[in-house]
Order: structure tokens, then sequence, then C-alpha cells
């Protein structure tokens, strides 16, 4: 039987058996949920190479959704459609999620190329994007995304 505690320090459970001597050690987890998806949080244990393993974690709805929000500014920006009304008949969703998806494409290139790279923080999922304004100023997005895990 898994137990798991959400917080906590490691600690030793002993039990005699006979001769023999079983130890299990407690490692401290912390599950979070990102959109429907529950993540496991891993413990740093100060390594470096570990601690940029970690910070990898590809998120594919934020990637389809910023793909498809720079494939649909491309269409705009050549002129093959002429607003977001359009590229949603044309694709079949509501005209409201093209255009939430659409602000997307006003991300600082650096918060871009960092969800792209599966580097962004934890707690930032395409649901808080559609759900929160998004800041024009890039300097303002920084703050913002630094802020999500502290």
């Amino acid at each position: 039987m898994k137990r798991f505690r959400t917080l906590g320090a490691p600690y030793p459970m002993t039990s005699t058996q006979g001769e023999r001597v079983r130890l299990s050690t407690f490692i401290p987890l912390k599950i979070r949920k990102r959109g429907v998806r529950r993540v496991l949080v891993r413990p740093d244990d100060g390594d470096p190479q570990s601690a940029q393993l970690q910070d990898v974690h590809h998120d594919s709805p934020m990637q389809v959704a910023l793909s498809r929000a720079f494939y649909w500014q491309g269409l705009l920006n050549e002129g093959l459609v002429c607003s977001g009304t359009e590229i949603a008949k044309l694709e079949g969703l509501h005209p409201s999620t093209v255009n939430e998806l659409l602000r997307l494409t006003l991300l600082a290139p650096g918060i871009v190329q960092s969800l792209m790279a599966g580097r962004q923080p934890r707690r930032m999922s395409l649901l808080w994007f559609q759900r929160n304004p998004l800041p024009l100023d890039w300097v303002e997005q920084r703050r913002l995304v630094a802020g999500f895990d502290t």
C-alpha cells in the first residue's frame, strides 16, 4: 500500500522480521493541479543537473495553443483571412476561443521560447492565460511570469 504525505521531512521506519530489517524512507512530494492534470513536483536535491531536468515539463496544450495562435496570426498578416471570426468559421471553433488564443502572440519572445522549451513555471497554464488579462508591456509580462513560482 502506498501512502503519500503532502509535506514533511524524510524519516526512516524500521521493523524486524526474524533476522532481517526492513527500512523505508519517506520522500516529500508535492502534487499540483495544472488544468485537469495533476503534476508531481519532486523535491530539489541541490544537484544542478537534476534541477535542470526537473524544470523541463512540456505543456502540450500550451504548445499547441501557441502554435495555432502564431499560425493564425500569420494568416491575418498575409491577408488570407480578415478576422478572428473568419478563422473561427474555418476551424469550426467559437470566435472567443480564437481571439483568446490570438492574445498569446503578444507574449514576449523570451516567454514564448521558454514555453516551447518546457521551462515555464509549474503553475502557469493555458487556462490562466484564457481567464486573465495579459499586460502588453514585455517587462510587466516578465514580472508576471516570475511571480508564478514565488
